[in-house]
């Protein structure tokens, strides 16, 4: 028995199936979901499990994904962390960079640190940019610092030195010093966490990786304890936001990578779906309770980069994060989001979110605020029949108390506030989509957009509209995707190291030996898991022309006879794809970034049975739809459970499931595939 679970800011989703043990084949994917249990997320996972009637000791592997380090993070709750620095480099955190998303804003405030200025310490040490060990590190004061920041409560200990991405010696003893002289503090050090250049993001992701160390050890401890007195005998996963999983023990080495693990493995069953049914190109759209977030695949290619930042936004540059994440666009708009009215009388949708607890108003647990989830009642786009699975009454009273102060505010009826919010909602997402594809240099008239998550297939075919995107996909088991994608990814681990390289015909060897030198390390470093298998090898390298600031990253082709001459070629293309031009100028390597994979398990996606039954049997009723712009129609409803492989059907009508629901507008056709999953073909 495999399974995994993905514990989102509303729901915790489960995943599981049983292998054949005889033949290897993997038996009916099912699934379970609970609330999300905040603070004690545990809670929830064992919950789940409960409900879907399994326990840990019939599990053979588990693998996790979750919000908890994100949510330490921007909620604040991390410990208090100190942070040892080169002399003379105590305000880097403070400095950071002149980036200011609102130039014209003299009422700018920088984000204040995570590490208060009393609470940043120097040692004397330096090594120069290439490597070269300057001044050895003097440890003669770190004792007395030591007791300060034992007397301040400090739980967790981020060092960074200068020049350590290159040579972290000074790093590696002034971490074993500390480590000695008080074991149990938490101690990262910068090139444990990222070795690449750029002072100020390195240390910043150091320090952020440090303050939520102690967080998330001590749930990863608590899951795997829970695991074990439930009688799983293995060692658990935990997904990272690189699209690979990890093990426990390097997930709490460095728990920053786990910082968009939720998101990062829908976006890998996305492109393992998308493969399967010939779609390489997918625009790729996750709504869950809280935020929606968004991706794009080319040619079934997953990009991943370590320019991501939390909390950035039109006023605020947000913080740096330098390690390996997914590409994804996210924002606070979901099935939980708030609507609420601005002292002007504008409309807006989120970002704040009623959650779990209390939930939309239709939840009857206390709710007082219009969610997107209300307005979609509202406009009998949910059926109040399954609502939750058919597990919750929708409380209309409920909501028609949530929506009454709203209406009043802006002289609306219900149905009109409804339709306001989700097309806020709608509008709010199709802005995040513009930003991994149009602002980017795709035309959406080239990809289909892959919808899933709880809220996915209620809103794609809308978006969809108003990207001019021909067709809508949604996957089987949707609703809980991520945790199902976590089943189809691989050991990973990425190794980016700055090298300033000049790319010409005499440099093609040393870039060769340095390829081969992150080989070896990759290799010892998966030695513990392999079993004896060797991992396989992705090379890829950012690239920029001679002077140019930042970098493009493409696939580097290190086999093969003209190196230089193709990896040249592949960068002018991607840089001209990106930014509309080329330079006939000198091109550097920046960064050497190698992919090291272990395979797993998969299990073969599974066919949906053909029985030969008949689309009229798989109708439940009709009911009365707003489609807003499309208008109100009485609407056929079909039982999703029931459609079968080459069925399709003519909108309006809607597909249900227990946990999804998928509106199909007017002049939009729907088809069902060999593997059970949905496309919409939009009207022309």
């Amino acid at each position: 028995m495999r399974a995994a679970s993905d514990v989102g800011g509303t729901f915790t989703d489960l995943v599981f199936y049983e292998v054949n043990s005889a033949t290897g084949a993997p038996g009916q994917v099912q699934i379970a979901k609970a609330d999300t249990t905040p603070p004690e997320f545990e809670e929830g996972v064992m919950n789940a499990m409960s409900k879907a009637g399994l326990a840990p000791r019939d599990l053979d592997f588990f693998a996790h994904g979750s919000t908890v380090v994100i949510n330490a993070l921007t909620e604040r709750k991390g410990v208090k962390t100190a942070l040892i620095t080169t002399e003379g480099f105590r305000d880097v955190l403070e400095i950071a960079r002149g980036n200011r998303p609102d130039l014209f804003n003299f009422n700018f405030r920088k984000p204040k640190p995570f590490v208060d200025r009393h609470l940043r310490a120097e040692l004397a040490e330096r090594s120069s940019f290439k490597g070269e060990l300057v001044k050895p590190v003097d440890l003669a004061p770190l004792a007395a610092m030591l007791d300060r920041f034992r007397a301040e409560g400090v739980e967790a200990i981020a060092v960074a030195f200068l020049h350590a991405y290159v040579n972290p010696e000074n790093e590696r003893q002034t971490a074993a010093a500390i480590r000695a002289a008080w074991p149990e503090v938490a101690v990262l050090a910068s090139h444990e966490v990222s070795r690449e250049w750029r002072e100020y993001e390195r240390t910043n992701t150091t320090v952020l990786s440090a303050y939520v160390s102690p967080i998330a050890r001590r749930y990863i401890e608590r899951l795997e304890q829970r695991l074990t007195d439930g009688g799983f005998g293995e060692q658990p996963y935990m997904m990272q936001s690189n699209g690979g999983i990890a093990t426990v023990t390097a997930a709490k080495a460095n728990p920053i990578t786990m910082i968009e693990s939720g998101p990062a493995s829908g976006i890998y069953a996305a492109a393992y779906v998308g493969d399967q049914i010939g779609e390489p190109n997918l625009i790729v759209l996750d709504i869950g309770g809280t935020t929606a977030k968004c991706t794009l695949i080319e040619k079934g290619n997953i990009k991943v980069s370590t320019d991501y930042y939390i909390e950035r936004h039109g006023k605020c540059p947000g913080y740096p994060v330098q390690t390996p994440v997914s590409e994804i666009v996210e924002i606070g708009n979901g099935g939980g989001s708030i609507a609420w009215a601005d002292a002007g009388g504008k409309l807006h949708v989120g970002p704040q979110s009623a959650g779990a607890r209390p939930g939309p108003a239709a939840y009857g647990r206390g709710g007082m605020s219009p969610t997107t989830t209300d307005a979609n009642l509202l406009l009998g786009r949910i059926d109040p029949g399954s609502f939750v699975g058919g597990e919750v009454e929708p409380d209309w009273k409920a909501i028609d108390a949530a929506f009454a102060p709203l209406c009043d505010q802006l002289d609306v009826t219900k149905e009109e506030l409804a339709r306001g919010v989700i097309r806020i909602a709608n509008a709010n997402m199709t802005t995040a989509l513009r930003l991994v594809s149009t602002n980017k240099g795709h035309d959406p008239r080239d990809f289909a957009l892959m919808a899933f998550g709880g809220g996915g297939a209620m809103h794609a075919v809308a978006l969809a509209q108003e990207l001019k995107v021909p067709r809508v996909i949604i996957p089987v088991n949707s609703s809980v995707f991520s945790a199902w994608g976590m089943l189809l990814t691989d050991l990973r681990r990425d190794y980016i190291r700055t090298k300033l390289t000049s790319l010409s015909l005499d440099s093609v060897e040393a870039v060769r030996a340095t390829f081969a030198q992150i080989e070896e390390e990759a290799t010892r470093d998966f030695a513990a898991e392999a079993g004896g298998r060797r991992p396989t090898f992705e090379y890829r390298a950012d690239m920029r022309y001679a002077g140019q600031e930042h970098t493009v990253d493409i696939a580097f082709p290190v086999g093969g006879g003209n190196v230089a001459e193709e990896a040249i070629a592949r960068f002018h293309d991607a840089h001209e794809k990106r930014f509309t031009y080329r330079l006939d100028a000198a091109v550097q390597l920046v960064n050497f970034h190698v992919v090291a994979t272990l395979p797993i398990e998969k299990p073969d996606l599974p066919e949906r049975p053909v029985t030969g039954r008949t689309l009229e049997a798989a109708r439940k009723g009709v009911r009365t739809v707003d489609f807003d712009m499309d208008g109100v129609h009485e609407t056929t409803i079909y039982d999703g459970l029931l459609l079968e492989p080459a069925m399709t059907l003519m909108g309006p009508a809607v597909i249900q499931e227990p946990s999804v629901t998928l509106p199909i507008p007017p002049g939009c056709r729907a088809e069902v595939d060999r593997l059970g999953n949905y496309h919409v073909h939009l009207a022309a």
